[in-house]
């Protein structure tokens, strides 16, 4: 017994290193802040329509449907080409913030899958805080992906739409 026991440890410590390298991707985050010098109540009055991306400089076009209520959909028409599709996920005026999701996007226009964001407005009539918080698989879900679907392609992917967007807004209200 205390033979077969010994096996049976030396087996399945053989098979531990393949199912730690077996698990696939791990989910990433972004998280990114930004400072304006403008009332929290007009920047939010800019962000807060789920159906106008117009402020973010990526975007050529919205389109879509149901307001800001949950559910409501978007299509972004990017100026470089592709699109993607949201679904608003959670919506408050009142406290300044919004949910949504990617529904579907090619990998090739933005290397993610599973992807969903929140967007937050807080601050007084002098200066606003904007939180863009996002998490996401890269865009190869299984082992071993190219470059252009590795996390690190993802990660940057994500990072250069959020701060290009805060950037986009800092300099709206700003002016500079």
């Amino acid at each position: 017994m205390v033979r077969m026991l010994a096996y049976f440890l030396v087996a399945l410590a053989a098979l531990l290193p393949a199912a730690a390298n077996a698990h696939g991707p791990s989910r990433q985050k972004v998280v990114s802040k930004i400072e304006i010098n403008a009332p929290a109540d007009k920047v939010w009055a800019v962000i807060g329509n789920f159906q106008d991306m117009s402020w973010h400089p990526a975007v050529a076009k919205t389109e879509g449907t149901g307001g800001n209520d949950v559910g409501a959909t978007r299509t972004l028409t990017l100026k470089s080409g592709g699109a993607i599709n949201e679904k608003l996920t959670k919506y408050s005026a009142a406290e300044r913030g919004m949910g949504y999701e990617i529904t579907d996007v090619d990998v090739k226009v933005l290397p993610v899958t599973n992807y969903a964001a929140q967007i937050n407005v807080s601050g007084t009539a002098e200066k606003t805080i904007v939180e863009w918080r996002a998490a996401f698989y890269r865009g190869f879900v299984n082992n071993d992906p190219p470059p252009e679907l590795s996390d690190e392609a993802a990660v940057k992917a994500v990072t250069d739409i959020v701060q290009g967007g805060l950037g986009a807004l800092k300099k709206k209200f700003e002016g500079g």
